[in-house]
């Protein structure tokens, strides 16, 4: 009685000869006035570029009154659709495809039970005369000894069934123990494998029945999200293990390549920045992929930035950089620790999950690729990722470089900054792009202030948010070659705190802190830049001449960054 639910129509389109720079708000009017609906009616879920010029989008439509649309409604949407009648402004788009249309219908309510005939309505059928009890007995014997000559027959066609199996396999017994062997051998070798790849070996294969008991038969009360792979759920395995479990929608965009690529990565890439993969489950058979996750408990960073979590409680400065610092070191480590090179390929802020302290961890390899041999290599791969934090030269090109995942986390970068969506169609013309808007007041150090989101009320380090700003500006820098590796990310990061943690201690001007040095140093002499490379290169953020430029990697060495 007290749901407010309303039962959506789905769409998913592809538009084709989308503009460099279009108006969203624009293409959304007139969207909506084609199809007889409200723009308020409509909500845009998620943006994926396919092509150069090729935008996938996913949105619902939502009745204006009511719970859900009618049967007419829907055909009549579906119908101006797929016959193209819907006219869009070919300054905005050139064409679309239609890709997908559901719609939703309330469940039918339960009726009520038919009432069963009283004696009266429908009286028994009782033998008018004696003579029709008789005929009635007389038919029900012959059937009787029908069905009973019937089951000795089926008995002795089973005994006889029986001694001869026992007859074969007395005779054939020396023959089973080998088969038995090999068959067993054959399970061992070919059960760790999926498709094509083989199971690591420090990955826990589990059993559909053990995730389904975890998740009480993936019940909706324990679905913890949904995305364009499928649905999470929070279960508790029999060791008492709280895991998350995605299960992957059959035929979903994710698929069983991206799959085996988010298993294979998982099973050897450790660290703490990075969700841990306890096991998965998969086959072929029945289209069933299942990964199973340590249960990061405290939502991701996109809800803490966007959605419910932050509305009461909004994420300070400190807890910002502590999280901007730990998923630049996830990362870093995928960048330049570990062998091969990965590059994630889907970074984003709700690819970020956060513990109860709020450390950061990086999560969703389904996308990732293994990068080619040579930093300055690039890799030639269909347009993937999540609109707004693609970089351009991949969007435009497809040579996916390891420098596309900077940009994608300067990105992020300016949405802990801002407080602003990657993509916000709410907000004024030429602002709905974070990029495009932040981009020249990152060249004016006078105006870097007005970035600030204003749920920190003023509340943060100005010196600091102006470092982290240089920062973010050289992630999301339009050339690749200019953007700063990860590595320098996280040690620009480190300094921003050691200064804030020098101002917050009282250290005598003639006494320089003493760190400890690792074979791996960075030095400054006080004037040189942040970074070794790009338009940030002359720019130095951190001048103080109290303070060592020496930056220390020794903790960062034994702890992976």
């Amino acid at each position: 009685m007290g749901c407010h639910c309303v039962y959506p129509i789905k769409l998913e389109i592809l538009l084709l000869n989308v503009s460099s720079n279009p108006n969203w708000n624009l293409f959304l009017e007139q969207f909506a006035s084609q199809l007889g609906l409200r723009v308020s009616q409509i909500e845009l879920i998620n943006f994926y570029m396919v092509s150069i010029s090729g935008l996938n989008i996913s949105m619902d439509i939502t009745p204006h009154t009511g719970i859900s649309f009618s049967a007419s409604e829907s055909a009549g949407i579906s119908s101006l659709l797929t016959m193209h009648k819907v006219q869009l402004d070919p300054a905005l788009v050139g064409d679309y495809q239609l890709l997908n249309i559901t719609w939703f219908k309330p469940p039918l309510l339960p009726q009520a039970p038919v009432s069963a005939t009283s004696p009266a309505e429908a009286p028994p059928n009782f033998p008018s005369t004696p003579g029709a009890l008789i005929t009635s007995k007389k038919v029900k014997r012959p059937s009787l000894v029908l069905v009973i000559g019937l089951g000795v027959i089926i008995l002795l066609i089973a005994v006889i069934s029986v001694v001869i199996v026992c007859f074969c396999i007395s005779r054939q017994g020396k023959h089973i123990e080998p088969l038995k062997e090999t068959a067993k051998q054959k399970a061992v070798e070919t059960n760790p494998a999926v498709g094509s790849l083989r199971h690591p070996t420090s990955t826990r294969f589990l059993t559909y029945e053990e995730l389904k008991e975890a998740t009480n038969n993936f019940e909706l009360t324990s679905v913890l999200g949904e995305g364009g792979f499928g649905r999470v759920f929070k279960g508790v395995l029999s060791d008492g293990t709280a895991v998350a479990i995605k299960r992957l929608s059959s035929g979903g965009q994710q698929g069983d390549k991206e799959f085996l690529v988010e298993v294979e990565m998982l099973s050897r890439l450790h660290h703490r920045n990075l969700v841990k993969l306890v096991g998965y489950y998969s086959n072929r058979d029945s289209s069933q992929n299942l990964l199973c996750y340590e249960l990061v408990p405290n939502g991701s960073l996109e809800a803490w930035l966007h959605g419910p979590l932050g509305l009461n409680c909004p994420l300070d400065w400190d807890t910002r950089m502590k999280i901007a610092l730990d998923a630049a070191r996830g990362l870093a480590y995928l960048h330049e620790d570990s062998q091969p090179c990965v590059i994630h390929r889907d970074f984003k802020a709700s690819n970020i999950l956060l513990e109860n302290n709020f450390h950061a961890k990086v999560s969703d390899f389904g996308l990732a690729k293994q990068a080619p041999e040579g930093r300055g290599n690039y890799l030639s791969t269909r347009v993937m990722g999540t609109f707004g934090y693609v970089a351009p030269e991949y969007a435009m090109t497809g040579h996916l470089l390891v420098k596309s995942d900077v940009y994608s986390y300067g990105v992020v970068l300016l949405e802990l900054l801002t407080g602003r969506k990657p993509v916000d169609m709410s907000q004024p013309s030429g602002q709905e792009n974070l990029v495009t808007w932040a981009r020249p007041i990152l060249r004016e150090m006078d105006r870097l202030e007005e970035l600030a989101d204003p749920r920190l009320d003023g509340k943060y380090p100005k010196e600091d948010f102006f470092r982290v700003c240089t920062i973010a500006a050289a992630c999301v820098a339009p050339d690749a070659s200019q953007r700063p590796t990860m590595g320098e990310v996280v040690q620009s990061l480190k300094m921003v705190q050691r200064i804030t943690e020098y101002h917050d201690t009282v250290v005598p001007s003639n006494t320089a802190p003493n760190l400890r040095q690792s074979s791996t140093t960075f030095e400054s002499d006080g004037t040189s830049s942040i970074f070794s490379s790009g338009p940030y290169s002359g720019l130095s953020a951190f001048d103080n001449d109290n303070i060592s430029r020496t930056v220390v990697f020794s903790e960062d060495l034994q702890e992976g960054r």
